[in-house]
């Protein structure tokens, strides 16, 4: 699965390994192994190893790394560098200036690399980070940033941090994943903040539990209303020569196209990897 066409993100901490298989099972588009938050300092080691054999399981698995500017971090990266099966994207945490993300991509050419922005350092410099040529999406990581902005991790607390990350995000043109919902019993209040995340512009949301998987598939995932929808304002814009028209009743010109051809090129992103 392409990062331009992600909706869901799954992790699975590496301290569990037989969760790993597990997830698979799920009908997330990728499942990311977490060798930072979910496991423990004296762990690290072996959660390592576990990671990494584990990615010749799919190619549907990426992969979280501790923080480039941590030993552990290093020591992670190293090792993939050293590793025959690369993850479909690789996760760096706490990413703070464009010169993180080089290192990485010196180290692992060809990697696509997906930047974590949770301190207020790092969201100043979004835009520089996500115009690296590396990166293939960006991630907001609300966790982090609560913790740093002293707040609750909830929309509304938060809401400024991620305008001013998809503004950044929306600069270098690269897709914007949402922070995992933490209450797993609440699935109004999932359905809720993935219809939110995708009003302001978010493409995905990641998730820590596989049953969070289809809510957020059927809210980001185009619905047969969205795609019929764009198909017959497609062809009622291409009828017109392109130029601006009126349309059941709204205007249809070239910006408004823009979201309409998005959606299907989704749309027909998601069916082929299901018929594959």
């Amino acid at each position: 699965m392409s990062a331009a066409y992600l909706s869901t993100l799954l992790f699975v901490s590496a301290a569990t390994p037989a969760r790993i298989q597990k997830a698979l099972a799920s009908d997330a588009d990728t499942i990311c192994i977490d060798l930072e938050d979910s496991v423990p300092a004296g762990s690290k080691a072996a959660a390592r190893i576990v990671a990494l054999e584990a990615l010749s399981l799919s190619s549907r698995l990426s992969l979280r790394t501790n923080a480039v500017n941590t030993t552990a971090g290093l020591r992670d990266l190293l090792a993939l560098a050293d590793h025959a099966n690369r993850p479909a994207l690789l996760l760096i945490p706490k990413v703070e200036s464009a010169a993180e993300i080089r290192i990485v991509a010196n180290l692992l050419p060809g990697m696509p690399i997906v930047p974590l922005i949770e301190t207020p350092a790092g969201l100043r410099e979004t835009a520089r980070i996500a115009a690296e040529v590396s990166v293939a999406a960006m991630m907001f990581g609300g966790g982090d940033m609560s913790a740093e902005l002293g707040v609750e991790l909830a929309w509304e607390p938060l809401l400024a941090a991620r305008g001013a990350f998809l503004l950044g995000c929306a600069e270098a043109a690269r897709p914007a994943i949402d922070v995992p919902f933490i209450h797993l019993d609440d699935t109004a209040g999932l359905t809720q903040e993935t219809r939110c995340a995708k009003a302001i512009g978010f493409q995905a949301k990641a998730a820590i539990h596989p049953a969070q998987i289809d809510i957020i598939n059927t809210v980001l995932r185009p619905s047969d209303q969205e795609i019929a929808d764009a198909r017959e304002a497609i062809a009622a814009f291409e009828a017109a020569g392109g130029a601006a028209i009126r349309f059941k009743g709204r205007m249809l010109e070239e910006p408004v196209m823009r979201r309409f051809r998005r959606i299907l090129a989704k749309s027909d992103h998601q069916r082929s990897n299901n018929d594959a």
